[in-house]
């Protein structure tokens, strides 16, 4: 899934030709053969949302912006815009100016008529022995309108302000947003995972006044007292200048408080002990201009301040309800279940906004994934009959590795499966459609970022084939464009990458980066802008940071971050291409490629790889990764080191923390792992490399 990343600085490199291999300096050597296409099942197409091939032609550049209005026309809105883009001042774009709704009215009011007895939200617990809850539109609007009124009337939150949320993957989080979004208070919600200082920070740089956490929670068969973490991002926070007036705690466990931190007195509420003196109350949903900022979601890499995502109230809200329906195809009899978290910008567009604003039955599941056992996910599906499943490749290879024939054993029936977050390897794309979807469902592998709000690139399920590996052609109305380092279009089939950006503004993007306008022109659009002072929006194309090549069939095949691109001998390689090559030898459940420094080279790859249950390790795999990587890309990709590791360094989220082990390779400082999920294999890899 979208998640925090190093921001990508605008500078550029000269054409230098490369006598080896023609690939210039500019340019992102791509060896990738084309994958075979996959029709997506009749059964799907039958039932879709988007079946009209004439879309592609509605949504070109030739009728942009005014395409954006089908996607504006899913909400109700209480003001109707005047305005579809006021660019008038780029890159700072402004969505359905004039226009008025309220992104809680959306996502709860507006169902009650036809659906209030239906289940909006399912929060499964990680125990096994405790029921799963179903709430339902009615239920969540009371919940919500309680809390509003608690938040309105009992700290006095008002319009505009900004609260930060330390939340769990529990459905008290899902209440705090909406309930927030019904005022128009700004939610900023900080990953459960993250430390204290990284809350700390965000506290700081949003101006939040108020902090709601939770007591506690379960994670892989484990009790989490999460309210010393509020303790601590408060009294971090007082040290740089920002002081907390309340910490409101919601309690995982109705009538129990299950953190051995104490309260303080004056400024730690427990939220259920207030609450009731709200029951019954009813909040009017406030009013939002539709350019007002809905939420910050901060994203940053492993340096320099974290810059916060500021998303509006319609422009973001239109944009992640037509993704959700055109994409997703979601439908309001849809059981959906998205494995992200709230935490990131995922959770926030398709957990919460995007299908509850369709009316869709959406789960919130507290723990890990492969706890107690890998079957865990299946049995849930099967359990609540879910038909759209949606997770990252991460998570995917993660499932493949611990389970590979877990899902054959239970009775679900997914007609669509999402994957997000990085590219994902062919064969693991072949596992998940023939294992987890056997083959009967429609597969979209979607590219985007915490920046974007939604979607950029993915087939249209219906309408397009799926090619394992590729995310597809950009989505209706989005237009990509791949340029090299020196601003030269780089053409569809050529085999080459390079930057993938976006020709035109769209609905879902940022507002700009919190309190930093200087930040979001220079890290985002400076890039390729040739004229500064030009106020027409096709003179600011969005740079996105990652490295793509563009297929004949105009789709994408994103590379990785282009901070990720190793420059061997003067082939800029991406690290994606070699994992996936390393992936393909039978046995290997992931990989992971570093640039590791070479007094000769410069830099060479160096690969991280771990092996399936029951495989047993030897010196065979090593050969076998590097045979395979010069097969599938050549002898310039070579790598110089094959590590076979028990386990690779992974945040909380999932993610590999491929900055970790190239600290560990280049000997560098490792910097702070202790909000890992797994800590400590950092020091038996430091112990294999560094011996």
């Amino acid at each position: 899934m979208p998640d925090e990343r190093d921001e990508v600085p605008g500078t550029g490199s000269s054409a230098v030709g490369d006598a080896g291999g023609g690939v210039s300096e500019t340019e992102i050597a791509v060896h990738w053969q084309e994958e075979e296409y996959y029709e997506p099942p009749a059964s799907f197409v039958a039932q879709a949302n988007l079946t009209d091939p004439q879309v592609y032609e509605r949504f070109s550049l030739e009728h942009f912006p005014d395409y954006y209005t089908e996607f504006a026309d899913l909400l109700d809105w209480s003001k109707r815009w005047d305005t579809v883009l006021d660019s008038s001042n780029p890159p700072f774009w402004r969505w359905f100016v004039g226009g008025e709704l309220n992104a809680s009215y959306n996502c709860i009011d507006r169902h009650l008529e036809q659906a209030k007895n239906k289940t909006a939200l399912y929060f499964v617990p990680e125990p096994e022995d405790e029921p799963i809850e179903a709430i339902t539109y009615q239920e969540l609007f009371v919940r919500v309108n309680e809390f509003a009124a608690y938040l309105r009337d009992g700290i006095g939150m008002q319009r505009g302000d900004r609260v930060t949320v330390h939340m769990p993957m529990v459905s008290q989080l899902a209440v705090t947003m909406l309930a927030c979004a019904r005022l128009g208070v700004i939610h900023s919600v900080v990953f459960g995972g993250f430390s204290a200082r990284a809350c700390a920070d965000r506290i700081v740089d949003s101006g939040s006044s108020v902090l709601i956490t939770m007591d506690g929670y379960w994670r892989d068969g484990k009790w989490i007292d999460h309210k010393e973490k509020a303790d601590q991002a408060v009294e971090m926070a007082r040290q740089d200048g920002r002081a907390i007036s309340s910490v409101l705690i919601w309690r995982r466990n109705r009538g129990s408080y299950g953190s051995s931190f104490g309260l303080v007195e004056g400024r730690d509420v427990v939220v259920d002990d207030v609450i009731g003196q709200y029951r019954g109350q009813r909040v009017e949903p406030e009013a939002m201009r539709s350019e007002d900022t809905l939420f910050l979601m901060y994203t940053s890499g492993s340096t320099g301040k974290p810059k916060a995502a500021q998303h509006s109230t319609g422009g973001y809200l239109s944009y992640v309800t037509a993704m959700s329906k055109l994409i997703l195809d979601i439908k309001p009899t849809d059981v959906y279940w998205c494995m992200a978290d709230i935490g990131w910008i995922t959770g926030h567009s398709f957990i919460v906004y995007g299908p509850l604003a369709l009316g869709a039955s959406s789960i919130i599941y507290e723990g890990s994934p492969t706890y107690p056992d890998p079957g865990r996910p299946w049995r849930l599906a099967e359990r609540l009959d879910v038909n759209i499943f949606h997770t990252s490749p991460t998570a995917i290879r993660a499932l493949r590795k611990v389970g590979a024939e877990e899902p054959t054993k239970y009775h679900y029936n997914f007609k669509l499966m999402v994957t997000v977050g990085e590219p994902i390897e062919p064969d693991v794309w072949r596992w998940y459609y023939n294992v987890v979807g056997r083959r009967n469902a429609a597969v979209v592998d979607t590219w985007w970022q915490t920046e974007n709000g939604g979607f950029l690139c993915s087939t249209v399920p219906a309408l397009k084939p799926m090619k394992p590996g590729s995310a597809g052609p950009g989505v209706p109305g989005i237009h990509p464009v791949i340029y090299d380092e020196d601003g030269n279009e780089v053409p569809a089939g050529t085999g080459k990458g390079g930057n993938i950006c976006i020709r035109n503004p769209w609905p879902g993007s940022m507002l700009g980066i919190w309190g930093d306008p200087d930040r979001y022109v220079a890290t985002y659009y400076a890039r390729y802008c040739k004229d500064p002072g030009s106020k027409a929006w096709r003179d600011w194309p969005y740079f996105a940071g990652d490295g793509a090549m563009l297929a004949k069939d105009g789709y994408f095949r994103i590379l990785g971050r282009i901070d990720d691109v190793i420059n061997v001998a003067g082939h800029r390689l991406g690290t994606k291409e070699i994992e996936a090559a390393a992936l393909k030898v039978a046995g290997v459940a992931e990989a992971a490629v570093v640039a590791a420094h070479d007094e000769v080279k410069g830099v060479v790859p160096e690969v991280f790889v771990t092996l399936l249950p029951g495989v047993v390790p030897s010196e065979e795999f090593g050969t076998q990764v590097v045979d395979s990587v010069v097969r599938e890309i050549g002898p310039i990709a070579r790598p110089r080191k094959v590590w076979l590791v028990p386990d690779l360094p992974k945040t909380r989220s999932g993610k590999i923390m491929r900055r970790v082990l190239a600290s560990i390779s280049n000997r560098g400082d490792i910097g702070d792992v202790t909000s890992l999920a797994n800590p400590e294999i950092v020091e038996q890899i430091q112990g294999m490399v560094q011996s």
